[in-house]
């Protein structure tokens, strides 16, 4: 039987275009090995011709931030009939808005942290809320412009007032939840396991301790009590479907279990484009399951459709 063929889209010309080259070139080489044929698409503003020219069977998404993961390359490849990997247009939007994706989550039973709205050029000298809190983007990922506010710091962070800040002005701002940073993630509507994720050296789960080897540890599966473990797999299967979420996402939690903590656990996000790099944490979780690297993004691909 002639295998699918698969163009691979990766790169784009946002913040996080050296994380998609990595997850581009690992799934491109996983689907050679299985026996796809792939074309490898460097993303750029042309990408429409180029995918109406090469009329591959399915397009693999393995673009992350904004384009990539907010609904717009998902649209282009509605509008050219592309069967494509994860979710769809309306789900990756709302996943992607922090701000809108709240309220969906909460109405479904998923635990959300308080929030605002501030513009940055507004909160100069006073706090938007009682410290300590989180800023971050709305609309970008892998901790890009996350700030964390400490509850002794006197003001909010200068560095929202450069001259050259690189995000938008309009910023959400959440209560911090400290503890222990978990994530789940979700493969057709089930749940992969649960990792507690210990950055090493690093405050926090930044871009670093994400992407960089050694910038973080996982545990899994992650040492907490099962009924806990039980809630997360269940809470990030909701948060999944509440979303409209298509084959592979990813919830991350914060849990609250200091001795003197408040015992929270609340759902930060969902990702609607996981990362698929060596360091990535749903390859790991779906080898825990059995499934090979290999077998995964297959799966991915058979999955792909679209109006999804």
């Amino acid at each position: 039987m002639t295998k699918k063929h698969v163009a691979v889209l990766m790169g784009g010309w946002v913040n996080e275009r050296p994380v998609s080259l990595s997850s581009g070139k690992d799934c491109a080489d996983a689907l050679e090995e299985a026996g796809y044929k792939v074309t490898r698409i460097d993303v750029n503003r042309n990408v429409s011709s180029v995918l109406e020219k090469l009329k591959p069977d399915v397009a693999f998404n393995a673009l992350h931030g904004p384009f990539g993961e907010d609904g717009c390359i998902q649209g282009i490849l509605e509008f050219l009939n592309i069967p494509y990997t994860h979710s769809g247009v309306m789900a990756s939007s709302l996943a992607m808005n922090k701000v809108k994706a709240k309220p969906v989550l909460q109405a479904a039973g998923v635990p959300v942290t308080e929030d605002i709205v501030v513009n940055r050029h507004d909160i100069q000298r006073e706090h938007p809320m009682r410290p300590p809190y989180v800023l971050k983007p709305i609309n970008e990922g892998s901790s890009f412009g996350v700030l964390i506010v400490k509850q002794d710091q006197e003001f909010p962070p200068q560095e929202l007032h450069r001259s050259d800040w690189p995000y938008p002005d309009v910023l959400m701002c959440e209560k911090f939840i400290d503890g222990r940073e978990l994530t789940c993630a979700v493969m057709d509507d089930r749940s992969l396991g649960v990792i507690d994720i210990v950055p090493m050296g690093h405050s926090f789960y930044d871009y670093d301790a994400k992407y960089v080897e050694g910038g973080s540890k996982h545990i899994l599966p992650a040492k907490i009590s099962p009924i806990v473990y039980q809630t997360i797999e269940t809470l990030a299967v909701k948060a999944h479907q509440a979303l409209g979420c298509r084959g592979v996402s990813r919830a991350d939690f914060r849990f609250d279990e200091r001795e003197d903590g408040t015992g929270e656990l609340i759902c930060l996000e969902v990702n609607t484009q996981p990362g698929m790099t060596p360091t990535s944490l749903v390859p790991e979780m779906a080898a825990h399951k059995g499934m090979s690297f290999k077998d995964l993004v297959s799966w991915m691909v058979e999955d792909a459709s679209c109006c999804r």
